[in-house]
């Protein structure tokens, strides 16, 4: 398939994901404000399972899942697992598309790889594509040592829980990272290209 026809077939099975936290201030007058968070996810069934990031949904007291149309619902949190960085939502929605799953283990380097997510938090349905860098690369994401997809499509803030298609539109891995390391100076490297997913194998 094409990237065209790739991003025509998966787009209607990510949807993007806004959460409200309530956030205490340790001031005098006490009080809390609202904190606002964005992220993605992936539709698992036609019934409105959607599966994300922990970290996109942890905390969160609100979360609303915006479709691909633009439909907006408030979600659930059925499940999640820090560890592993793994959520899993529930909309009271059916006819939903659900991404079709692949097969993370029969991964090659050099693949094709789609990554469709929420960069940003405002530019949903974003579609990037770049090639598997790597396979079970061994990264540590908020204390958490992973294993993980490396992969050259280009990842940002608020792709995180979204999806990563391979070359026939299946769904084969979570994105959850991006290279924001910092060296041992303390010096941000921001290099580009460097984005990580969570193997679908692991995630189901």
């Amino acid at each position: 398939l094409s990237i065209q026809d790739v991003a025509a077939l998966v787009q209607p099975s990510v949807v993007a994901i806004t959460t409200e936290q309530m956030v205490s201030t340790n001031t005098w007058f006490g009080g809390s404000y609202v904190q606002s968070g964005a992220g993605s996810g992936v539709i698992i069934s036609q019934d409105g399972y959607i599966v994300t990031c922990a970290h996109v949904v942890s905390g969160a007291n609100n979360i609303t899942v915006q479709l691909a149309d633009g439909t907006e619902y408030t979600a659930t949190v059925v499940g999640q697992d820090s560890t592993s960085d793994v959520a899993v939502l529930k909309i009271e929605a059916t006819g939903l598309t659900p991404a079709v799953i692949g097969d993370s283990d029969s991964l090659a380097v050099g693949e094709t790889t789609i990554a469709v997510g929420n960069p940003l938090g405002t530019l949903s349905n974003t579609v990037t594509n770049g090639i598997v860098s790597a396979l079970n690369r061994e990264v540590t994401v908020q204390g958490n040592d992973m294993n993980l997809i490396q992969t050259s499509a280009s990842i940002s803030p608020g792709n995180s829980g979204g999806g990563l298609f391979n070359g026939q539109g299946e769904l084969i891995g979570i994105v959850n990272a991006k290279s924001g390391s910092t060296t041992n100076t303390g010096e941000a490297t921001n290099a580009e290209g460097l984005g990580f997913a969570i193997p679908i194998n692991t995630a189901m």
